[in-house]
């Protein structure tokens, strides 16, 4: 059973979904939650909070695809595919995913703590999403051993050619192809070419 956060969250989130941010009721999240107003104060402070609290859910939703993508069978090549598509799919059907890896926010989403509050202040955006890929894909590829040179230098180059996959999905978030990306194949193929990684054989790597 979903606690009371949770349901705030989602109850948050469909309301988003439906509607810009301040067009968004804290009344109406509470009813929609099933609790009452005084536990939302509680557990967020108010809709400030709770909106940084939605930024986090969905950057915490997104970095737990890249760990699926990472995990997923395959070549070297064909996972950085996955982690590729995941990221075009996760940037298209969550604004705030997009607006986190693009750096794009506008006043129809709540915005990340610290951004547009003080100067300086740290706030969550692209470098620290693709800052927890790198992290994320240098554990996966220390674990897989899967990349040539060695585990240590192959999770070093996991993590390089990771963000690089990021960054190239990200240039279809930010400047949609018309008609629509080469799909996987081609996907595969580009990322097996600036990899110097094949999407074939797991033993490419090494020739």
């Amino acid at each position: 059973m979903p606690t009371a956060r949770e349901s705030l969250l989602e109850a948050a989130g469909a309301a988003l979904a439906a509607r810009p941010w301040p067009a968004v009721r804290m009344v109406e999240v509470a009813a929609a939650a099933g609790v009452s107003r005084q536990t939302l104060y509680n557990e967020f402070a108010g809709k400030t909070g709770l909106g940084h609290a939605l930024v986090r859910r969905d950057a915490a939703w997104y970095l737990d695809g890249v760990d699926r993508a990472l995990a997923s069978p395959g070549a070297p090549a064909e996972r950085l595919a996955a982690l590729a598509e995941w990221t075009v799919r996760a940037g298209g059907e969550r604004p705030l995913v997009r607006a986190l890896l693009t750096g794009c926010w506008n006043g129809n989403l709540p915005v990340p703590a610290g951004r547009g509050v003080r100067p300086g202040l740290p706030a969550l955006g692209p470098e620290e999403l693709i800052r927890g890929v790198r992290e994320r894909a240098r554990t996966a590829f220390e674990a897989q051993g899967a990349l040539r040179g060695g585990v240590r230098e192959g999770a070093q180059e996991g993590a390089q050619r990771c963000e690089l996959a990021v960054r190239l999905a990200l240039s279809y978030l930010i400047a949609p192809a018309e008609p629509p990306g080469p799909g996987r194949a081609g996907l595969l193929r580009l990322l097996s070419g600036i990899s110097g990684i094949s999407g074939t054989s797991p033993r490419a790597g090494a020739r």
